[in-house]
């Protein structure tokens, strides 16, 4: 008594379920999609950073786990907000002034071991090695 024509979405009595697993495909698909989504999401204030300093890489790296594993926005945001903020270099003067300072004062490195002679230390600097002659200022008499 069925009639010779059934819609294609019900099941026919003997077989499968097509649309049943089109659907199910269709789901498992999209669940990875919007999986792939949120985790390139959620690593954009990392692949903002990655261009940035260390330090500051690192920092943003660690508050996007903390926002991960505590589910607190407020940290991804902080690490998206300090991968747009250029921090200035202040490592690389503060290395140069501290090597400079070092050949001025003729130091020897903290690690090598070698203790300066009593001698050398009591005599007066070379000749050469003073600085330059001060100009003698004109008077203004």
């Amino acid at each position: 008594m069925a009639p010779h024509h059934l819609p294609f979405y019900l099941a026919p009595g003997s077989g499968t379920d097509t649309l049943m697993v089109v659907m199910g495909i269709f789901l498992i698909g999209t669940v990875l999609w919007v999986g792939t989504l949120y985790w390139k999401l959620h690593s954009l204030p990392e692949r903002m950073a990655h261009k940035s300093q260390k330090l500051q890489f690192e920092l943003v790296a660690v508050l996007g786990l903390i926002s991960l594993f505590t589910h607190m926005h407020i940290f991804w945001i902080a690490g998206l907000l300090l991968a747009l903020i250029d921090l200035p270099d202040f490592g690389t003067p503060l290395r140069s002034i501290a090597g400079s300072v070092e050949k001025i004062a003729e130091a020897t490195p903290a690690g090598s071991g070698e203790e300066i002679p009593t001698d050398a230390a009591a005599a007066p600097p070379p000749a050469e090695k003073l600085g330059p002659a001060k100009e003698k200022e004109p008077s203004h008499a």
